[in-house]
Parts: structure tokens; C-alpha cells; sequence
């Protein structure tokens, strides 16, 4: 079937049908990469003794999300329930049984269709979800550097040829695998982007259009770190020593292709959730089953989710994210 479009679709490029897009050699090549890249990830971390968990798809609630995405219901036996937006609560529920934890999980998202023309949003997409109990954020941003940097080399020596036939540059890793990233604070990222004349809010996300400007301007990966509250779920964990920052992160990537990963350390006691919850405008009555299992105590955590179609779209140097998925689904189009 030919993907069409809704009223509301951009005029984003669509993914051909799926006998072209999975018959492309573009497309096997970009799987292929994708392949051997999750493969050095699932062995660098159970050479960390990390134990993968298969994720949990459906529940009776999801990360809240944000920046305009809704979520999908589902009818669960009469009871309405919903597709993971992502896997943050059940990742938290893990820690129970296992210290040290991993999903290749999906995420289904209604991005809003303009995002259609960022080249990085899609309806449906996977994340690699890390979830480490007893850890403080740079304990995380440690894994964060040692996972991605196990990824890139494996694809980098062991699929040159690959490379070369995407036309990317296995020399544009260099400075990723020459050491550690850097570190900015959400502070100084946005004093960054406002000598560079652009206006971003010092109370919000970096905006998509600033990433772009600060990713340009990196010849490696880099963390901005400490975004004010209000800008992210009420699992992240307010910094103590620093009331109205979080102890969170994220990973942007050079040459453009912006963010690949966020992060955290997680709130994990229950009247700072509670109150967190009601800050952020959620309803504490809706977290019936996590509220209960955080009263009677989980660890205290700090974890990440890498975007894998993102992540790919880097590796391979590709135009747009619906390229690295087997079966894109673009914010507004009506697709396959």
C-alpha cells in the first residue's frame, strides 16, 4: 500500500512502499549496520553485567511524555490502557529483581505532524533502555560513553565497506572514539545559542531548532545536563543540593543530527513523586500499581534510553530518520 496523506501531513518526503523500501540495498545496508551495532551494545552491557528484560508494551498508564506527543488508548478487557510511550516506570518496577538492566524496547508516540520535517521524529521507534540501580547521573554518563563508543567501533571496523557504500566518512568517529564527550550545562547552552542570536527560553527544552545550532557546531557527541524543572517528566530526579534544576542529560550528536539519548537520575521516593506528579499537572490517582510499589520502596536509580532509528540515522549519515526503520511511521502521514 502507498503511503498517503492525512490534511495535516508536511511536505516531508514519504517512505516509498514496503517492496522498495525493504527491497533497497540502501535499506538492507542501513539494517545491517543496525544489526551489528545492537549486537556490540547487547555485549558490551552484559560484559557490564546487565541482564536484557523483554519491555512491556501495553499498561494502565505511560510516560507522560511531552512536547506535544499524545498517547495511544487501548480497550484492555474493558479497561482503558495504553501503548508505552516509553518504558521509564517498568524500567523503575526491574530494579526489584535486577541491579543492572536493559530493554530494546518500542515506543509508539503521536508525534505532532509538523515534526514530520525534522528528519528526527517518528510515530514508532525503539530505544535502548538502561536502568542501573544505586547509580548517580555520572555513573550513567560513564555507561552512556562506554555503550556508544563500543557501537560506533564495532560498525566502524568491522563494516568499512558498508560505510563507504552510504557515502559516510567512518573518519567523522574519530573524535568519538579518541575519548570521553563533552559536558554543558543546560545554563550555559542556552547563554550559547543567545550570543548566537537565537532565542531560547532558559525555563524549557532546548528547542529543535537551537540543538541543530549547538550539534553543527560539536565535532563530537556532547551532554547538556541540569535542565530546569518543568521541562521533563516527574521522574527525574530534582537536584537536592539545587532546588528547580534535575539531575538529567542529554546526549546531542555533532554535524547536525541532534539528540540521540536522555536521562536521569530517577526520583524514587514517594512523596516527591506524589509532589512532583501534581506539579507537572498529572493525576497521582492514575499511578495506581507504580505509586503502590514506590510506597513500599524501590532503589534509587539513574538510567537512559538511546533512540535506536536515531542512532542508526548517525552512524549511516542518512537525510532522515524513516530510513533507519524496517517499517517507518512518520508524525501526520498515513503509511503503511
Amino acid at each position: 500500500m502507498t503511503p498517503s496523506a492525512s490534511p495535516a501531513a508536511t511536505t516531508a518526503a514519504p517512505p516509498p512502499s514496503p517492496r522498495e523500501h525493504l527491497g533497497s540495498p540502501v535499506t538492507r545496508t542501513v539494517m545491517r549496520v543496525q544489526d551489528r551495532a545492537l549486537t556490540a551494545a547487547r555485549e558490551y552491557l552484559r560484559d557490564n553485567g546487565f541482564t536484557e528484560l523483554l519491555p512491556a508494551i501495553i499498561g494502565p498508564v505511560t510516560d507522560p511524555g511531552g512536547r506535544g506527543s499524545k498517547q495511544v488508548d487501548v480497550d484492555y478487557y474493558g479497561h482503558r490502557y495504553k501503548l508505552m510511550t516509553s518504558a521509564i516506570l517498568y524500567k523503575q518496577a526491574s530494579l526489584l529483581g535486577f541491579e543492572k538492566m536493559f530493554y530494546i524496547a518500542p515506543n509508539v508516540r503521536l508525534e505532532p505532524p509538523e515534526t514530520a520535517n525534522t528528519d528526527r521524529h517518528l510515530a514508532e521507534f525503539h530505544q535502548l533502555d538502561v536502568e542501573i540501580a544505586g547509580a548517580g547521573r555520572d555513573d550513567a554518563l560513564g555507561v552512556v560513553e562506554g555503550l556508544v563508543a563500543a557501537m560506533v567501533d564495532r560498525v566502524v571496523t568491522e563494516m568499512p565497506a558498508e560505510l563507504e557504500e552510504l557515502g559516510r566518512d567512518k573518519d567523522a568517529f574519530a573524535d568519538l572514539l579518541a575519548g570521553s564527550f563533552g559536558r554543558v550545562t543546560h545554563g550555559e547552552a542556552v547563554a550559547d545559542l543567545r550570543s548566537l542570536g537565537h532565542e531560547q527560553s532558559a525555563d524549557a527544552e532546548i528547542d529543535w531548532a537551537g540543538e541543530a545550532i549547538l550539534s553543527h557546531k560539536s565535532s563530537r557527541p556532547f551532554f547538556i545536563t541540569d535542565y530546569p524543572k518543568g521541562s521533563r517528566g516527574f521522574y527525574d530526579r530534582e537536584d537536592p543540593a539545587e532546588p528547580g534544576v534535575l539531575r538529567n542529560f542529554d546526549l546531542i550528536a555533532p554535524e547536525g543530527f541532534g539528540e540521540l539519548c536522555s536521562g536521569s537520575e530517577r526520583e524514587f521516593e514517594y512523596a516527591r513523586i506524589v509532589a512532583r506528579m501534581r506539579e507537572t499537572g498529572e493525576n497521582p490517582a492514575k499511578y495506581g500499581w507504580y505509586l503502590r510499589m514506590v510506597r513500599e520502596g524501590i532503589p534509587a536509580s539513574a538510567g537512559f534510553g538511546i533512540g535506536v532509528q536515531r542512532f542508526v540515522r548517525y552512524l549511516c549519515g542518512l537525510d532522515s530518520v524513516w530510513q533507519a526503520s524496517a517499517y517507518p511511521k512518520i508524525p501526520g502521514l498515513v503509511s503503511w
